[in-house]
């Protein structure tokens, strides 16, 4: 995560006032604009609310891989475990007041943006303590108080819709930004490029996010980008590749993204990122890379492993007090499971609910020939 940066009783110092400087060990690489600098400045209280909130989210996807495999869960399942420290750092940089939209690997960004652990699990099982009232499912987490606009399930989709959110925004004259996150499978979408180039032509404050996990549905970068810089991709738009495995990185990298898409317009990042699960929970992850990749980015580069040495590393927690965070996360993941259990299935009358603001005819047709339901 990080360098020693200062003799001891410098880093002491720092320590006492609650401020500590870290630098980044992977440089950012930027495009048609000066990158920010190397130093981020954070705290103990910081590093340990990250270190909680990313094993968090790791338990979270661990126990949804489970009920799958139980078949509690069906239909589509995309886990997030692995690229934990973008849903985090971002959310350190950024307000509720600033809008998230992303794609269908969105269980983390919910619970980034203030969701719990509850609304997720419950959601997954199709019940109605879940954030979208079971309706949704995986891919459609929603969080509107937050400004969260949920999961998109169509590759790409989510982009021009970030589009329009930012538009509204600068429309009126909000002080806010829309982050619009997408893969490295969706970066070679035409309506990627088509709604960069009118947020550059309106200079819409909007932040185009790639998080680059390398492998699109079964398919590495090179064999489906030519050109994979993807910070690069907007030509006249700058852009800004960022450590995604690195939480502080995030941060200081997203902070810098948003003062920029304020005064200037839009502005791509490229998150270098990586997933431990396969694309979804149908793609078993190991027929198109090896174990041995796998474990080596768990060993090498792991977020959380990362945040974990550097609390030790500054003597800013004990090994012990990381073990009672993981007791307490790992009692709260189970309590949230075992709540989504017993949450009920949504009644048949959501079926008719949500088509129309207001509805065209009195009845809704159902799945069978001659049945009808009451418009609600």
């Amino acid at each position: 995560l990080a360098r020693a940066l200062r003799p001891r009783a410098a880093r002491g110092l720092a320590a006492a006032a609650g401020a500590l400087d870290v630098e980044l060990n992977v440089p950012f690489m930027a495009h048609k604009i000066d990158p920010p600098g190397q130093t981020v400045q954070t705290s103990k209280e910081e590093l340990l609310g990250f270190f909680r909130t990313m094993f968090q989210m790791r338990r979270m996807e661990i126990a949804a891989d489970m009920l799958y495999k139980g078949k509690f869960i069906r239909g589509f399942c995309h886990l997030y475990d692995g690229q934990e420290a973008v849903a985090t750092g971002m959310e350190a940089a950024i307000t509720k007041e600033d809008a998230i939209i992303t794609s269908y690997r969105d269980h983390c960004t919910h619970v980034g943006r203030g969701g719990t652990v509850l609304e997720v699990m419950a959601e997954l099982l199709g019940r109605v303590d879940g954030c979208s009232k079971g309706i949704g499912g995986s891919m459609h987490m929603y969080k509107r108080d937050a400004e969260f606009y949920g999961g998109n399930g169509i590759v790409g989709a989510q982009v021009p819709l970030g589009a329009g959110i930012a538009f509204q925004q600068k429309y009126s004259g909000k002080p806010n930004v829309t982050f619009a996150l997408y893969g490295d499978g969706a970066a070679n979408q035409g309506q990627g490029f088509e709604a960069l180039n009118i947020a550059a032509l309106w200079d819409l404050p909007v932040v185009y996010v790639c998080e680059n996990n390398h492998y699109g549905m079964g398919t590495a970068e090179w064999r489906a980008a030519k050109q994979p810089a993807y910070y690069t991709r907007g030509d006249y738009v700058p852009g800004l590749r960022i450590d995604g495995m690195d939480v502080l990185a995030v941060k200081e990298g997203v902070a810098f993204a948003k003062k920029h898409a304020l005064e200037h317009g839009p502005i791509v990042l490229e998150m270098d990122t990586y997933r431990y699960h396969g694309h979804s929970m149908s793609d078993p992850g190991s027929t198109y890379r090896t174990r041995d990749e796998i474990s080596g980015i768990r060993q090498e580069r792991d977020p959380i492993e990362r945040v974990r040495k550097l609390l030790l590393d500054r003597d800013l927690a004990s090994a012990k007090e990381l073990k009672a965070i993981e007791k307490e996360v790992k009692a709260e993941i189970d309590q949230a499971v075992e709540g989504a259990k017993k949450s009920p299935e949504p009644g048949l009358d959501y079926l008719t609910k949500n088509i129309y603001r207001a509805t065209i005819e009195s009845t809704v047709k159902g799945t069978r020939h001659g049945l009808v339901y009451d418009a609600v």
